[in-house]
């Protein structure tokens, strides 16, 4: 079964990643990720990147089993990929892609590990209250963020019990008996999240 997913968990601790800004954060990844995609040419060099980042883990003292969790769903993807970019371009270029792959994700997935939904949510408000100022609709892009986040936990709730009730009923698997209720449960969820909030008047 899958337990948990990217921006689904959050490690609480008062360790230098967890205290440092949200937007600090976010910068500092999205600058890692670009330099990561454009400068590496040696597979040594994403391998030092990933190093730097997984020491950054350890600062944060983020538990290995956690990390494992968050990786492991991608890997698959990654393998599928890996094996084209060997195809196509040979051993050497593979590895300097995959591993820079690997390595912007884990970046990534560190700010949602080290920050809550709230400080996210407030990070964002807060850098694009200017933007209020030109009538764009900053509470509503903020409740809309924020609605996507709290789903994920919620969608992959709804996707163990899909799992749960084929194991009950001793079926095998199937992507049509596991897809078709798991979106229906979604979109009745989505339904009465959008009921919910045009009766409190959140939205139009």
């Amino acid at each position: 079964m899958i337990r948990e997913l990217p921006l689904g968990v959050y490690v609480p601790d008062t360790t230098l990643v967890h205290r440092t800004s949200p937007t600090l954060k976010f910068l500092a990844i999205v600058a890692l990720i670009i330099l990561t995609t454009w400068l590496p040419t040696r597979p040594w060099h994403t391998a030092a990147v990933l190093g730097g980042i997984l020491l950054v883990y350890a600062v944060a003292r983020i538990p290995v089993r956690t990390t494992w969790r968050q990786i492991a769903p991608v890997l698959p993807f990654m393998a599928f990929l890996g094996a084209f970019m060997w195809w196509q371009n040979g051993f050497e270029a593979m590895l300097t892609v995959t591993i820079g792959l690997i390595a912007s994700f884990l970046a990534a997935t560190l700010l949602t590990l080290t920050t809550t939904v709230e400080e996210l949510l407030a990070a964002l408000e807060s850098n694009m209250a200017p933007l209020s100022r030109i009538e764009v609709p900053v509470d509503t892009i903020s409740l809309a963020i924020a609605l996507t986040i709290r789903q994920i936990p919620v969608i992959l709730n709804t996707a163990n019990e899909s799992l749960d009730a084929r194991k009950a009923r001793g079926a095998r698997f199937s992507l049509l008996a596991f897809g078709t209720p798991l979106v229906i449960r979604s979109i009745r969820r989505a339904e009465m999240t959008g009921e919910a909030l045009m009766a409190r008047g959140a939205v139009d």
